[in-house]
Order: structure tokens, then C-alpha cells, then sequence
């Protein structure tokens, strides 16, 4: 009977103290999550010189210009600020309106609420719950890596002017795009419309967009622009207006918008990250944006602008460490899902685009338009030599790409996107 009760009382004590030294442990760590979570934050979070609370959550913080995320970059220390790209010399672009191709601006919520002051840039403020959302601190605002060692990827190649051209593997990523390849490109542009397609789960996201690139695999140097929606990044399902870069696929480096230091904003109009203020309707009015990325021939820079003069910012050169430093191997218009369910059954219900089969309908499917590449320093915007581009789809019966030319003497336009799941993309 003693020695019953003597180790009921053990197996008590000992319970207890497991029971403790778990309690402690799990407040510690939780104290250490919440010291990384506010350790990031501060890092992040820049001294506003005004903050603007827009109608749809987000709070712009207007930031002093040399105190914006960029400068913590250590390639960036002694970075003296290029204030307007070599190539346009209009002396007041942003009160000229009439640009020939697409809107110079875009319209914002936030906009609707105030602006930054002379001398700022507009930072959307990143918040706790979004950090939260990301079970990985160090990869918050970061892509997928386009490529992860010891695994095998399906062949994702297509043919230009009958030569066989690798688009690099993606894992978890479809795609449908037209690529320009063989040249050393110096920029490229497109008006492309605004919609604000279905996304299924929250770590799932889908744009439409511009890509330069050069590399492959683990030594991938891009830049991108365009639109997204991004649950996991934003919180919610609106458009927004994005940037990324990566110099190595994604694996150490980069991030969308201003999250990481690396883009150089220079822009009060526009804040990277914040939601458009209209979108597309079915058949019905087209909202649309002119953007163009385009290498400084003075400086290295790969500038971002909206329309035909109205400078964004600029990622600087000395970002990139492979040939983007002097040109692009291939370039992309289109869009982009990032799920982990495409090329599977069942396959993501997050659409592409409008979110519409492909169609060439202006008023239902999306489309880029006024397509341009630059291959001379100081020469003209051209449509791409239809020798070296080629539509690529990852998934055809999920969704689509084509080329379309829609009327007498008039420049094809790309429409692409669809709904995926569907009854021919089960």
C-alpha cells in the first residue's frame, strides 16, 4: 500500500513539474515570437512626417525620402538619390496629362483621403497581423524560390522561331504570358487592364504584370510590376498595385513593394502595395494602367514609370550582380497564380486575369496592349520583332494566352487569364 502511494505521489510530481516546465517554455517562446514580431516592426516601420488613414484600412505614412526602407540595404550606404530617369526630359511631367498611351497616374484609395508632402515618399504601414500571417519572419514579402534543389520540375519551355526556349522552373506557379527572348532588352512596357480576380485560399495570390529577366535558377535576377490580389501579403482580396525583385530566384533575396530595402522610390503620387480605387467591370467599363520598366543608360538604374513620364522609382544597380546589370534576356507580359494546387486534381479555384475563359473581348477578358521593348540606349519604343516572342501557358485548360489582332492596321493585343477549377480544369 506504501509503495503504491509512493509513486501515485511521484507520478503527481513528476506530471507537475512536466506540466510546469511546458507552461514555461511555451510563455518563453511565445515572449520570443513577440520580441521578433515587434523587433521586425520596428525595423520596418519608418518615422512618418504625416500619416494618412484611407477608407479602406490601409494608413500611408508619408516618410522623409532618405529615410525609406532602401538605404538599409547594405549595397545602398553611401547610394546618392537619382531624382528623375536620364531618359525623360520633360520639364514638368507630372501636370502633363496628355501621354500617348495609357493613364500617367493611378488612381488610389488612399489618394481620396491626402497626399505626401514635398520631399516624402508614401509607404503603406505593414502591421502586426500581417506579419502574423506569415509563419516565417525572415520571408515575409518574399516569393516562392523559383527553384528548390533535389526536386524535378516539369519541362516548361516553348518555341520561337523554331528554336527550343526554357521559361525557367516554377514551382507552384502557372503562368500565361508572351515572352520576348534573345536580345539584350533595355525595357518594356504595356497597358494592361484592371480586374480583381477570385482567390481561393489565403496563402494563394494572382497578378497581372511585366517581368524583366536575366539568369536562371538560383542565380535569377528579375524586376516585376503590375497588379495583384494577395490574401497572405495584404490581408484581403483587393487589387493593389505591386513591384518585386530578386537578384537570386527568390531564395535569400528580395520582396514585393518596399517591404525589404532595395527599391528606391522617388514618387509622392503613388504608394507601392495600395489598393486601386476602380477596377474592370464585365462589359463594361475597362480601367487600365500604362507602366514601363526601362534601364537608365547613364547610371544602371531599372526604372519604373507610369505612362510616358511620371517616374515611380528605380531599382539601382548595384542591386544585381549578373547581366540584368546590363540588360534583359527575356521579358514577360501577363499573368501569374501562385498556388500549391496547380498541375494538381483538385486544382485551385483562384483565377487569372478577369477570371473569365480567354476570350478576345476587351470588355470581359484582360489584356496588355501598346506592347513595347527597348534595345538601344537612346532608341525609339517598338512593337516586339515577331521573331523572337511566343505565347507560353503552363496550363491550358486552366487558363490561356493568346495574341490577338483586333482590327485593320492595328498592333495585336495579349489577352490572357481564366477561372481555373473548372469542368475542363478539374
Amino acid at each position: 500500500m506504501r509503495k503504491e502511494m509512493f509513486f501515485k505521489e511521484w507520478r503527481i510530481i513528476v506530471g507537475f513539474l512536466v506540466l510546469t516546465f511546458s507552461i514555461n517554455f511555451d510563455v518563453t517562446q511565445a515572449k520570443g515570437v513577440s520580441v521578433n514580431l515587434n523587433n521586425k516592426l520596428k525595423a520596418m516601420i519608418k518615422p512618418a512626417v504625416k500619416s494618412i488613414k484611407s477608407s479602406d484600412g490601409d494608413v500611408i505614412d508619408c516618410v522623409n525620402i532618405y529615410n525609406q526602407p532602401a538605404f538599409d540595404h547594405p549595397a545602398l550606404k553611401n547610394h546618392t538619390i537619382q531624382m528623375r530617369p536620364s531618359f525623360i526630359v520633360e520639364k514638368d511631367a507630372i501636370k502633363d496629362k496628355n501621354i500617348s498611351s495609357g493613364i500617367e497616374t493611378l488612381e488610389q484609395t488612399w489618394q481620396k483621403s491626402g497626399g505626401c508632402p514635398d520631399g516624402t515618399v508614401p509607404i503603406r504601414r505593414v502591421t502586426k497581423k500581417d506579419l502574423l500571417r506569415f509563419h516565417n519572419l525572415e520571408r515575409f514579402g518574399m516569393k516562392a524560390p523559383s527553384f528548390i534543389p533535389n526536386t524535378s520540375y516539369p519541362d516548361r519551355t516553348l518555341i520561337i522561331n523554331n528554336v527550343n526556349v526554357s521559361v525557367g522552373p516554377q514551382p507552384n506557379f502557372s503562368s500565361a504570358e508572351l515572352v520576348a527572348v534573345v536580345i539584350h532588352y533595355l525595357g518594356i512596357k504595356g497597358t494592361m487592364s484592371i480586374w480583381n480576380p477570385r482567390v481561393e485560399r489565403w496563402d494563394e495570390y494572382t497578378t497581372a504584370q511585366l517581368w524583366l529577366q536575366s539568369g536562371s535558377t538560383t542565380d535569377l535576377e528579375s524586376v516585376q510590376a503590375g497588379w495583384i490580389v494577395n490574401k497572405k501579403l495584404y490581408g484581403d482580396t483587393r487589387t493593389r498595385f505591386f513591384t518585386y525583385w530578386t537578384r537570386d530566384g527568390s531564395q535569400k533575396t528580395g520582396c514585393f513593394d518596399l517591404i525589404c530595402s532595395g527599391f528606391v522610390q522617388t514618387t509622392t503620387k503613388v504608394a507601392l502595395g495600395a489598393a486601386f480605387a476602380s477596377i474592370s467591370s464585365p462589359g463594361g467599363a475597362q480601367c487600365v494602367f500604362t507602366a514601363q520598366i526601362t534601364r537608365d543608360s547613364n547610371t544602371g538604374n531599372w526604372w519604373l514609370v507610369l505612362g510616358d513620364s511620371l517616374p515611380v522609382g528605380y531599382w539601382p544597380a548595384s542591386l544585381f550582380t549578373h547581366v540584368l546589370g546590363q540588360g534583359a534576356t527575356m521579358l514577360q507580359w501577363g499573368g501569374e497564380v501562385y498556388s500549391t494546387n496547380v498541375r494538381k486534381i483538385p486544382h485551385t479555384t483562384t483565377a487569372m486575369g478577369s477570371g473569365e475563359f480567354l476570350n478576345t473581348n476587351r470588355g470581359y477578358s484582360c489584356f496588355i496592349d501598346h506592347l513595347r521593348v527597348l534595345i538601344e540606349p537612346k532608341g525609339e519604343w517598338q512593337y516586339p520583332n515577331p521573331h523572337y516572342v511566343g505565347t507560353y501557358v503552363d496550363e491550358k485548360n486552366c487558363y490561356g494566352a493568346s495574341l490577338d489582332v483586333p482590327g485593320f492596321m492595328t498592333e495585336p493585343t495579349l489577352f490572357f487569364g481564366g477561372p481555373g477549377r473548372s469542368n475542363f480544369c478539374p
